[in-house]
């Protein structure tokens, strides 16, 4: 049996996903056209198009895409481990560039301006992460950076660890955040203790703690306006 591998090129020219970017722009591709640019070529079952719309069925969506290990999506017939990693690269990138503050430094009026920063990259993560924005004196983006990774325990967030980082960049406040991977933002019992005790440190040594937030999947909360700090 003679193997076929359907590659974009099979499509008319005013078909294929690249030439439509080209044209119309990037914006005016489906899913599974941006993703079929990446992995190129098909299978005997699938075209290109048709392996990325069969990827995006098999895990609920884009965003199901972008959370798959490289090991899962290394499964699909027909992807192996170079295209899963060529995708799993494609969507770091994706977050990185969400996440990031460039040359200029936000500055945050709200929590929502928090949020905006730290819901693309944290939204989808499978662990707990627990970060710091670190604020100068015009509440202004000095970094953000991830202090641990796992689940927000009183024990093992300490002042030390955040405010290690915050003396070293000189910074006026900082802002905490964590997300849960359940995608329910209600805060527990763990969370109010944690903010309490880092806010109590902050106090001591004249770095305030402004908020906390908590990421869910597409919602939010605020321990500030819920009173909870």
């Amino acid at each position: 049996m003679t193997s076929e591998r359907y590659t974009i090129k099979d499509l008319p020219v005013d078909e294929r996903p690249r030439e439509r970017l080209v044209k119309y722009g990037a914006e005016a591709l489906s899913n599974a056209e941006l993703l079929a640019i990446i992995l190129r070529v098909g299978t005997q079952e699938y075209s290109a198009i048709g392996l990325a719309e069969h990827m995006l069925s098999e895990f609920n969506g884009l965003r199901g895409v972008a959370a798959a290990g490289v090991e899962d999506l290394s499964r699909v017939k027909g992807l192996g481990t170079a295209k899963a990693a060529q995708i799993k690269a494609m969507v770091e990138l994706g977050k990185r560039l969400a996440a990031s503050i460039g040359d200029s430094r936000p500055a945050i009026r709200c929590p929502q301006d928090a949020v905006d920063l730290l819901m693309p990259e944290l939204r989808d993560e499978a662990q707990e992460r627990f970060k710091g924005i670190f604020l100068n004196r015009k509440n202004e983006v000095l970094k953000i950076r991830t202090i641990t990774i796992g689940s927000l325990d009183a024990s093992i967030i300490t002042p030390r660890e955040l405010f290690r980082d915050a003396i070293s960049m000189n910074s006026a406040a900082v802002i905490i955040a964590h997300n849960h991977p359940s995608g329910d933002p209600t805060p527990s019992k763990e969370d109010i203790e944690v903010s309490k005790r880092l806010q109590q440190a902050g106090q001591m040594i004249g770095i305030e703690v402004l908020d906390h937030l908590v990421i869910g999947d597409a919602r939010w909360v605020s321990l500030k306006e819920r009173g909870l700090m």
